[in-house]
C-alpha cells in the first residue's frame, strides 16, 4: 500500500527559483540621509537669499549692537569698581544713548552694519548650502565643521564692513564715550581714513579676532538650527513645510550662539577699536591670545562676558529673525529655482 502524499506539499503553489529586481520592495528614501539633503540654487541667488535675510534682521537689531559695543568697551583694561559706568544695563543703556546722541545714535553704523551683513552672511549661508547639498554636512561632525568654515570664509571677506562698523558705533559725545574715538564722519570717510593711515591691510586690521569669533558663532547657529529642524520635522509636531519649525528652530539656536560666542565677540570688538601706532601696530593688543591674556589678568573672567546681556538679547532675535527669514525665502525660491 503505497504511503499518502501530505496534502500541504500537494496544494502548495509553486515556488520562483530566482529573486527577481521585481520581488524586493523598494526601500524607503528617509531612511537614508542623502535622501533628504536639500535641493540646490543658483549659487547668486542662494548668497542674495542669505544678504537680505540678514540684512533685514539688522535693521530691527542694530540698536542692541550699538549698545553692545558700548559695554563691551567700558572699562577696557581697567578693575573692575575702578572707573565711572555709563551704563549699566541693556534698556538703560538704550535710554541713555536716545537721549544724549539722539534716536539717530541708537541707529549708528547701520550702513556699516548692513554691508557686513550682506557680505558676511551671504558667503557664509551659501557656502553653508553647498555643504548640505554636497553631502558634507552628513558626515559625523560635518554640521560643526561646515558651519565653521562657513563662518571663517565669511568673516574674513566682511572683515572691512565690521571694523568700520565697530569704529562709528563706539562714537559718542564725550559725556559718554567709552574706549578710543575715531571720530570718522560716516561710511565712506572711515574707510577712506583707515586706507590711508594704515594701507590695504588696515582695513583686515582685527580679523584674527573676528574669524574665531564668527567660526565659533556660526558653528553653533547652523548646526543647533539644522538639528533643531531635523527634529521637530522628525517629530511631526508641525507641517513639514510650517513656518513654526524653522521659528522653533532659530529660537534654539540663538540661545546657543549667545552663550559660545561672548568671550570671543568681546575680544573682536576690543581688537578693532583699539587705536594703532606709527608703526601701524595696536596700541593695546598684539593679537587674539594677547587680548584674552589682558582682560581676564585686568579685568577678571567676568569682563570677557561683558555686554552679555545686549548679546543676548540682538543674537536671539536677529539669528530668529534671519533664519527664519533665510529659510523662508529659501523654500519659496526651491519651488521655482531649484537646479
Amino acid at each position: 500500500m503505497g504511503a499518502m502524499a501530505d496534502p500541504e506539499l500537494v496544494d502548495r503553489p509553486p515556488v520562483t527559483p530566482f529573486i527577481t529586481q521585481s520581488s524586493i520592495p523598494p526601500l524607503p528614501r528617509t531612511s537614508s540621509r542623502s535622501g533628504n539633503r536639500p535641493q540646490a540654487l543658483w549659487p547668486p541667488l542662494d548668497f542674495t537669499l542669505g544678504s537680505l535675510a540678514c540684512c533685514g534682521a539688522c535693521v530691527f537689531t542694530n540698536p542692541l549692537e550699538v549698545v553692545k559695543t558700548r559695554l563691551q568697551l567700558q572699562g577696557e583694561l581697567q578693575a573692575r569698581g575702578s572707573y565711572h559706568q555709563h551704563y549699566r544695563g541693556v534698556l538703560q543703556a538704550l535710554w541713555l544713548v536716545g537721549r544724549t546722541d539722539g534716536l539717530r545714535g541708537l541707529q549708528k553704523g547701520l550702513a556699516a552694519g548692513l554691508l557686513y551683513q550682506g557680505l558676511m552672511n551671504g558667503v557664509r549661508l551659501s557656502f553653508y548650502s553647498y555643504t548640505q547639498v554636497s553631502g558634507i554636512s552628513d558626515v559625523p561632525g560635518g554640521n560643526v565643521a561646515s558651519g565653521a568654515a562657513a563662518g571663517a570664509l565669511g568673516a574674513f571677506i566682511a572683515s572691512p564692513a565690521y571694523l568700520v562698523k565697530t569704529h562709528l558705533q563706539a562714537q559718542s559725545v564725550e559725556a559718554i564715550a567709552v574706549g578710543h574715538q575715531h571720530n570718522h564722519q560716516g561710511i565712506s570717510s572711515a574707510f577712506a581714513t583707515i586706507y590711508r593711515r594704515e594701507g590695504l591691510m588696515g582695513l583686515w586690521r582685527g580679523v584674527n579676532g573676528a574669524v574665531p569669533r564668527v567660526m565659533v558663532g556660526s558653528a553653533a547657529q547652523l548646526a543647533t538650527f539644522s538639528s533643531s529642524k531635523e527634529w521637530l520635522t522628525h517629530t511631526q509636531w508641525f507641517s513639514p513645510d510650517s513656518w513654526l519649525i524653522a521659528l522653533m528652530a532659530a529660537m534654539v539656536s540663538g540661545v546657543a550662539v549667545a552663550i559660545t560666542m561672548t568671550p570671543f565677540d568681546v575680544i573682536s570688538t576690543r581688537l578693532y577699536n583699539q587705536p594703532v601706532d606709527e608703526l601701524r601696530k595696536g596700541r593695546f593688543y598684539t593679537g587674539f591670545l594677547d587680548c584674552l591674556v589682558k582682560v581676564s589678568r585686568t579685568e577678571g573672567v567676568l569682563g570677557l562676558y561683558k555686554g552679555m546681556g545686549p548679546v543676548f538679547m540682538r543674537l536671539a532675535p536677529h539669528t530668529v529673525l534671519s533664519m527664519l527669514l533665510w529659510d523662508v525665502l529659501r523654500q519659496k525660491a526651491l519651488q521655482h529655482y531649484a537646479l
